[in-house]
């Protein structure tokens, strides 16, 4: 049996690479929330974005399937000399539902595990 190695697209065939995640959970509400962080986007990449077809959403694709998932925001940072150097972005996902966010996490320890990414707590945040 071939397995799918997992993957995000943001733009159709176009493969991302993860710098990071940040889960999140909302004391008083409870929601759930995951903030994918890139340091860059294949698809701004030499224009892949303008001949490639997007979903709105991100594509989570592994052995399970594929999932989309519309993000509630969209943070694009940027730096360097002149304020123009795109440095990174985050692109939060809010999922209410118990067994979207277990399959998320499936997703993610899979994906973790093909790129050599580990799971590290982190301490309290300041307020923003």
């Amino acid at each position: 049996m071939v397995t799918q190695s997992p993957s995000i697209q943001i733009f159709a065939g176009v493969q991302e690479e993860l710098s990071g995640v940040s889960l999140r959970r909302n004391k008083l509400s409870g929601q759930r929330s995951a903030v994918l962080i890139f340091d860059k986007l294949e698809s701004l990449e030499h224009f892949r974005s303008y001949w490639k077809r997007s979903a709105n959403a991100v594509h989570l694709i592994d052995e399970e399937g594929e999932m989309l998932i519309e993000p509630s925001g969209v943070r694009f940072l940027y730096g360097g000399p002149e304020g123009e150097d795109l440095r990174r972005v985050e692109c939060k996902l809010e999922i209410d539902q118990n067994d979207h966010w277990d399959r998320f996490m499936r997703f993610m320890n899979r994906y973790a595990a093909a790129n050599d990414m580990v799971y590290g707590e982190s301490g309290p945040s300041a307020p923003p």
